[in-house]
Formats: C-alpha cells, structure tokens, sequence
C-alpha cells in the first residue's frame, strides 16, 4: 500500500522509439502488472519519439485519483535520462499536481535474473542466420515524429566540449 493506505499507481516508462510497435515487451509487463492487481492502476510512455508522453500519463493517472506514483524507468543503464532528464521532466509536471506523492523509483537495471535471462537469449540465438544474411527494412520506412530529431540535442559549447573529450566519433548519450 502507498503512503496515504490507498494502492499506488505506476507509469512504466521507455525511451521511444520512431519504429512503431518497439515498446511491445514493456507493454506486455504493464499488462501483467495489470492483471495482479497489486497497483491502482499501471499506464506506459515513452520519453521521446512518440507517445503517450509523461505528462498524458500522469495527468491520465491523476484524474483516476491516484494519489502515490511510481515512475519506473524501463531502462539499464543509469546514463543522462536517469541522472538528469528524467528527474527534470517529473519535477518540471510535478508542480501541477500538489496532492500527488510522484516517485522516480530505480531503474531496471542490474538484477541477478538478468544474466539468466542473457543466457536465455544466447540459446535462442545459436540458431539465428549470420547478420550477413538478414534481410533490413529501408531506413525511410521509419520517419521521425514530426518536430522530433533523433538523437538528445546538445547547445553548441556543450557539443564542443564533448568532441573534445570524446574524439568525433557518434556517440548516442542516455
């Protein structure tokens, strides 16, 4: 139970994606979660590319009346979006709901089932065709959301210090 007796609520939360349909493994653990009926209610987002976004989930869950949420980043790493934007986007939202105990909780992570499940996938990888062989979809098939770029912008001094620091090569930060 949350802090005011009431069962929380949860926003699981992905990075997004322009490929429509790549946040399907999130979407089915939301729906499990669902199915337990341990929380209020269980809503995702995604923080860029397209949505739902952070604030329709919140504002969705809110208006439930949930009154404890707990942001679970769908995420390993605890890279820039977990040490900065996402704290950011939640206490830029946060001020509009007053009544709301909103939580950052820990991301996915290191979890001792992990290297289970990493062997899981090895097994079921032995079998794949060699990369060589893999037929791709065009690029073009998978336009950016309208007003989205691709990767995290960086103002100008920032860019130039990173190049210093890291050489030019591409280097996608979360």
């Amino acid at each position: 139970m949350g802090a005011n007796g009431m069962k929380p609520a949860v926003i699981l939360m992905g990075h997004g994606s322009r490929v429509r349909g790549a946040s399907q493994g999130m979407e089915a653990v939301a729906d499990q979660l669902r199915q337990e009926e341990e929380f209020m209610a269980v809503e995702v987002c995604h923080m860029s590319r397209r949505g739902p976004f952070f604030p329709e989930a919140l504002k969705k869950l809110a208006d439930m009346g949930a009154r404890e949420i707990i942001l679970i980043p769908y995420f390993l790493h605890m890279g820039l979006h977990m040490r900065l934007d996402i704290p950011e986007m939640m206490q830029a939202e946060a001020a509009a709901y007053p009544g709301v105990r909103l939580v950052l909780g820990k991301h996915l992570g290191y979890d001792e089932s992990l290297a289970a499940l990493v062997k899981k996938r090895i097994a079921e990888s032995q079998g794949l065709e060699d990369v060589r062989q893999m037929k791709l979809d065009p690029r073009d098939k998978f336009p950016l959301p309208a007003g989205e770029k691709e990767f995290v912008a960086m103002d100008p001094d920032e860019a130039e210090k990173y190049n210093k620091d890291h050489g030019h090569c591409h280097h996608h930060h979360d």
